[in-house]
């Protein structure tokens, strides 16, 4: 996915706002890779103790990339106003280069990175795991005072123990399902009253017959990690993910079979069409009108926008049906954060420019206004500009539909520092359901299995 005009890319894992679709689809799997396959220093000796410097005055580097970078050094201006004495540089490192540039300096022990780090949720526990001290603690600098401030479930992501903060929420991407009005009225289904995907696959089978559109898309042969989005929104929907918040393996769990048997089923009644390719195929099925339905988060709005604008008025969008009847409607899927180097010889000014940049409102909101970035500080959402309504989504004020999501109860995520092997024996399953018809149960057992030998993790079910 490319968003020329805010700088997106897809997947979040892979998706954060970069470059080209093309350079994006894949994105992280290379930095991902690289932390799986680190062995680590341990302590990195880089101290992280968030307490070094002056929050005064100083000279800081941030790493960030495309988009997000560019809006960071919007807020340069702004900042010193209010901080003249620090002096900060924003450099676009790219994405993925990012990831491995930080692996890098945090297996170095510090050496070479930037104050300031922009991290994925995907990277951010691997970073902390393989590396303590990588990463310096912001709770001495006053982190915890903004404790309530962020969505639910995103805080225990950056502080897992309640005691040690290791970044702060930047971005947060609720589950969406983005739909095509038109084709759904033209097959008779009312989509707002569908309260489960038992009931979604019901409609798509009468929108199939009537209107020859498949009701959503997947990477069959996940040519991309990417190829795991939908199952893993679908586990995320229960509460649950490949590990649970102590880092065992719950890659079998009912909720885990719950999901890939309901794309299971959904493929055996031909719902879903193959996306081989990635990002490519995705984008030619969205302008060939393949699907009727993305199941894609926050940010994909401004991607269909982009991409078929001609179909303005044909496009709605709501939260995603329950998995299991009178369950959850609402999850956080991705989200990124700012660190502060362990290393960092101006721990508190960089601390007070991730205060200002992700705590401040009106800095949030002008960084959603230039790029799109939905913004994890909930007070940010009292301004208008989340509660317009939108002409392409048919005057619905999706804004406020996203809003409701972040606002409702919700679960820490914990991708550990096997994330990269997870997601592997998890695309590698999801292709033997989809092109061989295999058992959801017998595959995510096999997975679950491997995963536990190779990271000598335990297995729960």
């Amino acid at each position: 996915m490319t968003d020329q005009q805010s700088g997106r890319q897809p997947g979040r894992r892979q998706v954060l706002r970069g470059g080209s679709a093309l350079a994006a689809a894949g994105l992280g799997l290379t930095g991902l890779t690289a932390l799986t396959g680190c062995s680590g220093s341990g302590d990195t000796g880089a101290g992280g103790s968030g307490g070094a410097g002056d929050p005064r005055k100083g000279k800081i580097t941030v790493w960030s990339w495309q988009g997000p970078a560019a809006e960071l050094k919007a807020l340069i201006p702004d900042f010193n106003k209010s901080h003249p004495d620090i002096q900060v540089t924003v450099e676009d490192i790219g994405n993925p280069a990012i990831w491995d540039k930080i692996t890098t300096g945090l297996a170095a022990g510090g050496q070479g990175l930037a104050d300031v780090l922009h991290i994925g949720v995907d990277y951010l526990p691997g970073y902390v795991e393989r590396f303590p001290g990588g990463l310096a603690d912001l709770a001495p600098l006053g982190a915890t005072a903004h404790k309530d401030a962020f969505a639910a479930g995103l805080w225990q992501t950056v502080s897992p123990d309640g005691k040690r903060v290791n970044a702060l929420p930047w971005e947060a991407n609720s589950a969406g399902f983005y739909y095509r009005s038109d084709l759904f009225e033209r097959a008779g289904v009312d989509v707002g009253a569908l309260q489960t995907w038992d009931e979604t696959i019901e409609a798509g089978k009468q929108l199939k017959a009537r209107t020859g559109a498949h009701l959503l898309g997947i990477d069959k042969p996940a040519s991309q990690p990417d190829a795991a989005n939908f199952f893993q929104m679908l586990l995320q929907l229960q509460g649950a993910f490949y590990f649970d918040l102590e880092g065992r393996i719950t890659l079998d769990s009912p909720e885990a079979v719950r999901a890939m048997t309901l794309i299971k089923t959904m493929n055996d009644a031909g719902l879903v069409s193959n996306l081989a390719g990635g990002w490519n195929a995705l984008m030619s099925s969205l302008k060939k009108g393949t699907a009727a339905v993305l199941p894609w988060p926050t940010w994909f709005g401004g991607i269909i926008e982009e991409q078929v604008p001609e179909e303005a008025g044909k496009w709605k969008v709501r939260l995603p049906p329950a998995v299991r009847r009178g369950g959850p409607t609402a999850a956080t899927v991705n989200s990124t954060h700012l660190a502060v180097a362990g290393s960092s010889k101006q721990q508190a000014a960089a601390w007070s420019f991730v205060e200002f940049a992700l705590t401040r409102p009106a800095s949030q909101v002008r960084i959603y206004r230039g790029k799109g970035i939905a913004p994890a500080l909930l007070k940010a959402y009292d301004d208008s500009v989340f509660h317009e309504p939108s002409a392409f989504f048919g005057g619905q004020r999706k804004g406020e539909i996203f809003l409701g999501a972040l606002r409702a109860p919700g679960s820490a995520v914990n991708y550990t520092a096997d994330y990269a092997r997870a997601l592997k024996l998890v695309t590698d399953a999801q292709s033997k359901v989809l092109l061989k018809g295999a058992d959801p149960a017998k595959v995510l057992g096999e997975a679950a299995s491997e995963l536990a030998r190779q990271t000598g993790r335990k297995n729960v079910r």
